[in-house]
């Protein structure tokens, strides 16, 4: 099951949306999450759910990675989708006790599913085209203009892409001493869930220690490349937004007009 998260994992790659701006895929992302949010039928939401088609087609990736970094999640989905359909009103159509199943639920219940799994799938999108680097830089210029308040922004876009780079290495970290403790006779997948809880703790206490010793091996080769934060800092690659860039702004834009336009239609 680990092994198939690859939430905060880079892909290299020559596709159109590889080579677009960092900052414009961020915004882009951004524009995307408001494009799911503002709709608010099945078929505005059809118009979100082309447009993250259409993106990763572009991208020239696997379709299997988007089941993978679903995968992981599917249980929880389908916990909440079940919970969900039991939240809302609407014409009854099975009645087991107290427990009522409407359309109304069943509606809403799909179409939570449906915005959420985008949701996902598109924020993975910016992380399998964009590399670490970029990212920062991205989030950085952005971030830009809360320097006036004296606000930190390298370093807080410094911490978010290394916690975003390091998922990937502490997932591998984990799957690893699993497969240690399950030599030496642990068992995570049989007993009560107090005897699995119990299980897990030989398993945090190391990742905690290899985290700590990792965090400390970062900052020694930070500061022996003399790294002392943002200020004064300049970067050998300045980012530039061109024709293809601007192209896509415009596209997101028509659709998130569309997702608009189709709720207030209907």
């Amino acid at each position: 099951m680990l092994k198939d998260i690859t939430i905060g994992q880079y892909f290299p790659g020559e596709s159109v949306i590889h080579r677009l701006d960092a900052r414009v895929k961020l915004i882009i992302t951004m524009l995307f999450v408001v494009m799911l949010f503002a709709a608010k039928g099945f078929f505005s939401l059809a118009g979100g759910v082309i447009f993250l088609i259409m993106a990763y087609s572009l991208t020239g990736l696997s379709p299997t990675l988007v089941t993978k970094s679903l995968k992981p999640v599917v249980p929880v989905l389908l916990v909440t989708a079940v919970i969900n359909i039991f939240f809302f009103e609407g014409n009854e159509i099975f009645r087991l006790g107290f427990i009522s199943i409407t359309d109304g639920g069943l509606i809403n219940s799909a179409f939570m599913l449906i915005r959420v799994t985008a949701l996902i799938a598109g924020s993975s999108v910016l992380t399998y085209t964009t590399s670490p680097i970029e990212l920062t830089a991205a989030i950085e210029k952005l971030l830009a203009p809360l320097k006036i308040f004296k606000f930190p922004v390298h370093e807080l876009a410094m911490m978010m892409t290394i916690a975003l780079r390091f998922i990937p290495t502490f997932i591998e970290e984990t799957e690893k001493i699993i497969s240690a403790q399950k030599a030496r006779g642990a068992d995570f997948e049989t007993g009560s869930i107090r005897d699995r809880a119990s299980a897990v703790v030989p398993v945090i206490v190391p990742l905690f220690i290899s985290a700590f010793r990792r965090a400390e091996e970062l900052a020694l080769a930070m500061e022996c490349r003399c790294y002392r934060g943002g200020e004064g800092r300049t970067r050998m690659k300045q980012m530039k937004a061109g024709p293809a860039d601007i192209a896509a702004l415009i596209i997101t834009f028509v659709f998130l007009a569309c997702v608009v336009l189709i709720d207030r239609m209907n």
